[in-house]
């Protein structure tokens, strides 16, 4: 089968068999109890005041960047294809609303929320246009929308040094910045920002996996502040709904 036709397959997937992926494969291992990253809660800090706002991420997985916006007054919802990451998700926030689906049927009403995450799963996402629609359709029109997607000229890619992540083995589509660009404003929203993505830089990122990767990953991780945004393996992009 050509990789031509592999990637149809792929996009063609109904979303039960994503799921099980997420709840047999990917999510396999998560365990309660985990608290917010260092990344995440500066990340939080970064759109304060949070008391009183509705916020719904897309794709909340096991939920710690909610718990970090969450810990600061915001009021969490979110929504997610495995039902495993739900769980988890709920036992952190007992009283956040919780919605096991895809991100392309969003179970909410029209203007609901002041702020919509989707961090680092647009990719992995069946219909992604679908998806943003749904995102703006919820979005109060004076909300904004924090999207973190890869880079497809990532330098390591480039390179030959990077072949994808575990959730590339189901669906994942990374483009460039322009094309992804061009994705949001063909779902009617406007970038307003964009910056680096540096969860690497931490011990925890480097030292995953075999014992002999450590030396390359630690060499990846210092390098990457130091490259310009086109390099850059994911890019965070704050959006507003177009007027």
């Amino acid at each position: 089968m050509s990789a031509q036709e592999t990637s149809r397959e792929k996009h063609s997937l109904p979303h039960g068999d994503v799921g099980d992926f997420y709840d047999c494969v990917y999510y396999q291992a998560t365990k309660d109890g985990q608290l917010p990253s260092r990344h995440l809660r500066r990340l939080a800090r970064r759109f304060e005041p949070w008391k009183g706002r509705r916020v719904l991420d897309v794709a909340c997985g096991a939920g710690h960047w909610l718990q970090a916006i969450a810990d600061c007054g915001a009021v969490p919802a979110g929504i997610d294809i495995s039902q495993v990451a739900l769980n988890a998700c709920k036992t952190a926030l007992p009283l956040a609303e919780l919605h096991c689906g895809p991100a392309e049927q969003l179970p909410f009403d029209e203007q609901q929320f002041d702020f919509v995450s989707c961090l680092g799963a647009l990719e992995h996402f069946l219909a992604p246009e679908v998806a943003l629609r749904e995102m703006k359709r919820v979005a109060k029109p004076n909300a904004r929308l924090l999207l973190l997607v890869p880079n497809a000229e990532f330098l390591s890619s480039r390179l030959g040094l990077y072949k994808g992540t575990l959730q590339s083995s189901i669906k994942e589509e990374a483009r460039s910045l322009p094309e992804w660009q061009e994705l949001f404003e063909s779902a009617g929203l406007r970038v307003q920002s964009r910056w680096k993505d540096l969860h690497i830089l931490s011990a925890s990122w480097i030292f995953r996996g075999k014992f002999y990767q450590w030396p390359l990953r630690a060499a990846q991780a210092l390098a990457l502040p130091f490259w310009p945004l086109a390099w850059q393996y994911q890019v965070y992009h704050l959006c507003v709904v177009k007027e």
